[in-house]
């Protein structure tokens, strides 16, 4: 496929969409990355599968490449995780002149994605996403942050990536539960941009798979192209659902719920918000629902999971500004909107639908 141009300020860059692509990376690197050391950060669980491979295609333009690897799932998220993996690519002789590839689902991404950032004042960063998450949302943007004690994503830097290589023949690794939580990101794009998409996912065909990713990854584009910088609330739509999300995977301490399933569930929350706040009709909140199940997403806590945590978790969201929660609201399938005077009174009331 043609490649995805991402314009974003000042920069550009390309996301490649298609098959076979991690034996190809090398020759797909712009070639100022050429005969250039480099760090693969990965994780235990993903190194074993592709390391080794993109490995020979970076070496076969010159590249020397050094595997970092961390263990997998959000706990590796921080700046302890962060300051080992500068370590490692001092220890191997990486200087500002050195790349970093991000070979990994969204917890790799952005991990690596900030230490590119942060290493010698900042580095290029190819995202090389293996999940159907990153591929489709999180490897695009230039969002980078490790997580801390107070909430996700605290502490991070803008850092657009040199290119994205979005290689679908890595998502047939998957375990179902990583596959499915992908959908979550997809069917928030929908229902934030793009009705027609929402109409066509009941009838998803695993053949479509390259199109639909594509599809996903021009709205990211294009919202990106619009407000890079989050600065004019365009940027901000693509938290439908994060608001709640973020909070649910620090309530659980990241290990009740993978981050689609939590958007998930936000995005249940926020369907109850827009009803009463944006005139969503109970019809089209059904049919939102009715998708999300249909892919296998939660839309239902657990009865034992400590709701009062969320309300805690959300107080810390960076979305909290100025006292007031900047939340968003769909008011149809295909449109959202950015409001300021949603209270944690409605948040809760919205908590006890799940």
């Amino acid at each position: 496929m043609t490649p995805i141009r991402i314009n974003a300020g000042n920069q550009s860059y390309e996301a490649v969409i298609g098959s076979r692509l991690l034996e190809k990376a090398g020759a797909l690197l712009p070639p100022s990355l050429h005969e250039s050391p480099c760090a693969i950060v990965s994780d235990e669980n993903v190194a074993p599968l592709f390391a080794e491979r993109v490995m020979g295609s970076l070496t076969s333009v010159g590249c020397q490449p050094a595997l970092i690897t961390v263990p997998p799932g959000e706990k590796s998220k921080t700046l302890r995780e962060a300051e080992a993996i500068s370590h490692r690519m001092s220890e191997a002789a990486l200087d500002r002149s050195s790349f970093v590839v991000a070979l990994g689902g969204g917890m790799v991404g952005d991990l690596a994605g900030f230490v590119a950032a942060i290493y010698h004042r900042g580095i290029p960063c190819v995202q090389m996403p293996t999940t159907l998450l990153a591929q489709v949302d999180s490897s695009v943007g230039g969002k980078t942050a490790v997580n801390t004690a107070e909430g996700k994503n605290m502490i991070g830097a803008w850092h657009h990536p040199a290119l994205v290589i979005a290689d679908v023949d890595a998502l047939a690794t998957l375990p179902a539960r990583e596959w499915k939580q992908g959908f979550a990101e997809i069917i928030k794009h929908a229902v934030i941009r793009d009705a027609e998409m929402f109409e066509m996912l009941p009838q998803f065909d695993r053949k479509d798979l390259a199109t639909l990713i594509r599809r996903n990854v021009l709205i990211k584009a294009a919202i990106v192209a619009a407000d890079e910088r989050e600065t004019k609330g365009e940027r901000a739509l693509l938290n439908f659902g994060h608001t709640v999300g973020h909070a649910i995977e620090r309530a659980g301490n990241f290990l009740d719920f993978r981050h689609g399933e939590a958007v998930s569930l936000g995005i249940v929350a926020a369907c109850e918000i827009s009803v009463r706040k944006a005139g969503l009709t109970e019809t089209e909140r059904e049919r939102i629902l009715t998708t999300l199940r249909a892919f296998d997403l939660p839309t239902r806590l657990p009865a034992e999971f400590p709701r009062e945590k969320i309300l805690e978790a959300i107080r810390f969201d960076k979305k909290f500004k100025r006292q007031q929660v900047r939340f968003v609201v769909t008011p149809a399938i295909g449109s959202a909107s950015l409001v300021t005077d949603v209270t944690m009174e409605e948040i809760e009331a919205a908590l006890e639908q799940l």
